[in-house]
């Protein structure tokens, strides 16, 4: 099945795009998705979406199932599906001054 992986910010900048399609098998998790995001680019991604555990992701990411924060499905576990959008949010600052 294809997932299409958003990235933005410092994500887009590691990785060298803003989005791309992988093909997952069926049944396929977020947590196996991130391993195969790991696989293919390496200790930046590993590093930057793992906490220093490599069990659990960052606390500071949001990760996005079809708009949905994976905290309030599944976590990890939460199932993909052909033609869901998958992505990685990184904090955001700002404010007024």
């Amino acid at each position: 099945m294809k997932v299409k992986v958003r990235y933005f910010a410092g994500v887009r900048e590691m990785v060298g795009r803003s989005e791309e399609t992988f093909e997952v098998p069926e049944g396929a998790t977020v947590r196996d998705l991130l391993g195969i995001l790991s696989e293919k680019y390496g200790a930046p991604i590993r590093d930057y979406v793992f906490a220093k555990s490599k069990e659990e992701i960052s606390p500071n990411l949001n990760f996005l199932v079809d708009g949905k924060n994976i905290v309030m499905i599944n976590g990890t576990e939460t199932p993909l599906y052909d033609g869901c959008a998958f992505a990685i949010i990184p904090p955001v600052g700002g404010g007024i001054r």
